[in-house]
């Protein structure tokens, strides 16, 4: 879930590329009410993303604002805006990597489980 070396590079550079897609994003709807709100957000949100922290979860939700920018925004039905869709949902998907503040909140954990002893065999 943590991938360390290259992979783990890798995964960081994703992570700041879907932060910088989803604060330029941002940045052009400048016509949404309340924008101090949710520019705010959006820039906490890009920080953590950034960072590694609750990656799965704000992916995820920054997959959400790419499908509603390519939906509804300024540029909407432009097919380029449909791979800003695509490398969140493949942050998603992988996890936050090594170098990231979730590997050292939760570690590399291993559950192991133990073989089942089957009751009615001599």
């Amino acid at each position: 879930m943590f991938p360390q070396g290259r992979p783990g590079v890798a995964l960081l550079l994703l992570r700041i590329s879907v932060a910088a897609i989803l604060l330029m994003d941002t940045a052009k709807c400048s016509g949404v009410s309340s924008v101090l709100l949710l520019c705010v957000f959006v820039v906490l949100m890009a920080a953590s993303l950034s960072v590694g922290f609750l990656t799965p979860y704000l992916s995820v939700v920054a997959c959400a604002a790419a499908v509603l920018n390519l939906l509804i925004g300024p540029n909407s039905g432009n097919p380029i805006y449909v791979f800003p869709v695509i490398d969140a949902a493949a942050l998603a998907l992988l996890g936050p990597g090594a170098y990231s503040v979730d590997a050292r909140l939760f570690g590399r954990r291993v559950t192991v489980i133990a073989p089942r002893k089957d009751r009615g065999r001599p």
